[in-house]
């Protein structure tokens, strides 16, 4: 049978023989999700050797307890996956997946290893939809959902807020027209309701084998509005193009922290030979590239976005076009108007509204030159 056949077989008959305990086990890991939601926590961390940590307002937090063991990480995670769920674990060494727990809330769970012991990284998910108002984002970029055809990205490191700023896009959509609006995400965090659109969403690994299959499919499923989860590669990349090239609104995000580096990024996963015809689509197609970071208030308690905003306007495309990528930034500096706006702008904002501190600025912006010019007004 060989190593990985015992060690599937031995994780299959703790899960049967997990079933008469399960009740505690579960329990177990209820009473650590309700203190995380009571806490306010983002996330929640599982890894032996260490004490169960939180993530809260964007600082781990220790819980109260002795250092996990690793088979009380298992006994505390097992019990949440299918027989399907936990074949895949053993033959990917990771696992993504969403599971709810009654009244406590929806979770989004990634178990992998390390150091050959098991442990998983827990998110909480909020119950409502967030709106961009809540979010406290600019109430500009409900203007991106009026559009029918193109591409609008997300972009940011993970933690960010990226899917959900793309949840309370798609459910202003969702409110306002009469769409037919498909999601392809991996897995699905924000659960959307038929309002005056159709919603489907669509899981990775559950109901499509990958991202790239499902853009192509989608486009024979008659979609008005499509949103990638992520555009991990070229594949998937170019369907997503071709989407919106072809009559369809396509919201997606991708791991890049500025919007200079979003355009690199999409080229640079191109080979070369491709990445002419690539940028040629890209300045047809591009609506608008948002780059969000967290940045801790002032009160401690709460965390704000702070943005970055390119809205292709005729000469932002023309500079994609051309390859004057170099000469976007001062384009976006100037853009105010347009809706357009750069990270240190945004920065500097939040200070001025009284939201951040100068040193959280300072220690998120890309260039403290320039930051430092818009403090002084």
């Amino acid at each position: 049978m060989g190593a990985y056949g015992s060690e599937l077989s031995r994780l299959v008959d703790q899960l049967n023989r997990s079933t008469t305990a399960k009740t505690v086990e579960t329990n177990s890991i209820d009473r650590l999700l309700q203190q995380a939601v009571q806490r306010n926590a983002s996330d929640v961390l599982l890894v032996a050797g260490s004490a169960v940590v939180m993530r809260v307002q964007g600082a781990l937090t220790p819980a109260a307890g002795k250092p996990l063991v690793a088979e009380e990480v298992r006994s505390l995670v097992l019990p949440l996956l299918t027989a399907r769920q936990a074949e895949e674990l053993e033959t990917e060494k990771a696992l993504d997946f969403c599971f709810a727990r009654g009244s406590i809330g929806r979770f989004r769970a990634n178990l992998h290893y390390q150091r050959g012991t098991l442990a998983a990284s827990i998110r909480l998910l909020p119950a409502q939809i967030p709106s961009l108002e809540s979010l406290h984002l600019p109430p500009g970029l409900a203007q991106l959902v009026d559009r029918r055809q193109g591409l609008v990205l997300l972009t940011g490191p993970t933690g960010c807020g990226k899917t959900s700023t793309l949840a309370a896009l798609l459910d202003l959509i969702n409110a306002r027209r009469r769409d037919h609006i498909i999601t392809i995400e991996d897995p699905i965090e924000y659960q959307h309701e038929n309002r005056s659109s159709i919603v489907e969403q669509i899981e990775v690994g559950h109901d499509t084998p990958g991202f790239a299959q499902a853009v192509r499919a989608v486009l024979r499923q008659d979609p008005d509005v499509i949103l990638v989860g992520e555009m991990r590669d070229a594949e998937t990349m170019a369907a997503a193009l071709t989407a919106a090239e072809t009559g369809h609104l396509v919201l997606s995000s991708l791991h890049t922290n500025d919007t200079s580096q979003t355009i690199s990024r999409i080229l640079d996963i191109f080979p070369t030979g491709h990445q002419s015809q690539i940028r040629q689509q890209l300045s047809l197609v591009l609506l608008a590239i948002v780059t969000q970071q967290l940045v801790p208030g002032v009160d401690a308690v709460h965390r704000y976005p702070a943005v970055e905003i390119l809205m292709a306007t005729g000469a932002i495309r023309n500079l994609i076009r051309t390859g004057q990528d170099h000469q976007i930034r001062g384009h976006i500096s100037t853009g105010r108007a347009e809706g357009m706006m750069t990270m240190e702008q945004s920065l500097a904002d939040l200070v001025a509204n009284g939201r951040i501190t100068r040193e959280a600025a300072l220690s998120h912006c890309y260039n403290s030159m320039e930051l430092s010019q818009y403090l002084k007004h």
